[in-house]
């Protein structure tokens, strides 16, 4: 098996949240890749188009694209042009832990997934809060007097509730030209991140969408960059390692995951995480 697009995961987090600026003209081409964060860009200005789980969207000025942990994706980046965006990482435990009550601020990551759409892309009016917020929390993170870290925190939460907002309220704009994507292959990936456990074979899904298992693996390959047989692979052990994460035990993680062969499964763990299952045992 080609373990390439097996080891795609990209940047490490180790703080609550990060933030970059970034502003260059390049060529430069980067590869599908995933992380364990959870990841907000909002596009300032240049060409591109960014590809989260096959879906292409086309951005424009102050769009936003909420990108969940797990997520396979990558921009295609026009060098002709400047391309300046604000990239967040943000650490999915920080985020809960900020929860209360019936604020879940994951809510527009999981709205996100749900409808599989990750753009957020707001009117003129609402442009002006995000540019607000975000300035202030660049100013924050930049300045080192009395209780610099604290208020960067409460800026950063402040933006999440507004995108939970803003999602919860459907504020955004829907814009068909924006989007583009394979409906066939859009059902598929669906189907796969919701039966992990199951029988997600070339064959088995060749026949559930009655499709050619040939015409499958080549469809599914130009949309998402990844063999169908890797997406897979990756997907179950992303889960079973969320799964273990929580308490899970690995044996009983591995079969609710889709892996019938646990020497397979810690092979295949291994490769991906660098790290046995047992590491991650809380």
């Amino acid at each position: 098996m080609n373990n390439k697009n097996l080891e795609n995961k990209s940047g490490y987090l180790n703080k609550d949240f990060q933030l970059f600026h970034l502003k260059d003209k390049k060529n430069q081409e980067f590869e599908f890749h995933y992380h364990d964060f959870n990841k907000i860009i909002i596009f300032l200005s240049g060409k591109v188009t960014y590809l989260i789980e096959g879906k292409a969207y086309y951005l424009k000025p102050w769009d936003i694209l909420l990108v969940n942990n797990h997520d396979v994706h990558k921009p295609v980046i026009d060098s002709s042009e400047t391309y300046e965006r604000i990239i967040i990482w943000a650490n999915s435990d920080f985020i809960e832990n900020h929860n209360y009550e019936d604020c879940d601020l994951s809510t527009c990551f999981k709205l996100a997934t749900e409808k599989s759409f990750n753009l957020v892309r707001l009117e003129a009016k609402f442009q002006n809060n995000l540019k607000s917020i975000i300035g202030s929390l660049e100013s924050s993170l930049n300045s080192h007097d009395f209780g610099g870290k604290l208020l960067s925190n409460s800026l950063f939460i402040q933006l999440i509730v507004y995108l939970n907002r803003v999602h919860l309220g459907n504020l955004y704009i829907n814009d068909d030209e924006t989007l583009k994507y394979d409906k066939q292959i859009e059902e598929v990936l669906k189907y796969i991140n919701s039966n992990l456990s199951g029988d997600l074979s070339i064959e088995a899904l060749s026949q559930r969408f009655y499709i050619s298992k040939y015409y499958l693996m080549h469809k599914f390959k130009k949309e998402t960059g990844y063999t169908l047989h890797n997406y897979v692979m990756q997907k179950r052990l992303l889960m079973a390692k969320d799964l273990i994460k929580t308490g899970e035990p690995i044996t009983k993680a591995s079969v609710q995951c889709g892996f019938n062969d646990y020497s397979s499964f810690l092979r295949s763990f291994k490769k991906l995480f660098n790290k046995s299952p047992r590491d991650f045992l809380i």
